[in-house]
């Protein structure tokens, strides 16, 4: 049974979840849902997904949709080991994670980044202002968040979990609207261990955009 990913290539949820299914391995076939044409809201994609978002993931006979909850069923159907087993260290690393995911991403979407900038009555450097009057205090505090854990060399390990699967997104959003990323080195140094890998470097939207 084929395995079916609908994403947008700048997608930061979409990338996290490529950056999944290339460590697990598995093979799939990226269909492209164009988010800045809308085709996210067309009577197709809705039948999929009723919130109208991407990714949606088909595997297993199912359809998934939310980028976390299709990284925690590739994590325990295909043993990525993306959070620790013990409780209190899961807790911790899942905090870590959805700071990015839950909290920072959700602001930077965007249909919300355009709605802020239809609100301003598109003001001068908007949405690049919006983007990062809310990206730049987020990554400032994820590197204090990751003072808790040792970077060796990914956020909290030896090998990648899902904190570096929500980070590396959210830093390629950073750069696109020219945050300023001083005073982050160990955010930095995950970035350059995560580029090194394959699974991550496939993923890039750089490897996606259209022709």
């Amino acid at each position: 049974m084929s395995v079916i990913l609908y994403d947008f290539w700048r997608s930061s949820a979409s990338y996290r979840v490529r950056i999944a299914l290339n460590l697990a391995g598995v093979a799939y076939r990226a269909v492209s849902i164009d988010l800045a044409s809308g085709d996210q809201k067309s009577d197709t994609h809705l039948a999929r997904n009723p919130q109208g978002l991407v990714p949606v993931l088909e595997i297993d006979g199912l359809r998934l949709t939310q980028s976390l909850a299709i990284i925690d069923y590739l994590d325990n159907t295909r043993g990525l080991g993306l959070l620790p087993a013990e409780p209190a260290a899961r807790a911790q690393s899942l905090a870590l994670a959805q700071s990015i995911a839950v909290d920072l991403h959700p602001v930077c979407n965007l249909s919300v980044a355009r709605h802020a900038t239809s609100l301003s009555h598109d003001a001068d450097n908007m949405p690049g202002d919006w983007m990062r009057h809310f990206i730049r205090p987020g990554l400032l505090a994820f590197e204090t968040l990751l003072g808790d854990f040792e970077q060796s060399p990914y956020c909290t390990g030896a090998q990648p979990g899902l904190a570096d699967l929500c980070l590396i997104p959210q830093l390629y959003n950073a750069r696109r609207w020219q945050v300023d990323l001083t005073g982050l080195p160990r955010i930095l140094s995950v970035d350059a261990a995560c580029a090194d890998l394959p699974a991550f470097a496939q993923a890039h939207p750089d490897r996606h955009a259209p022709d």
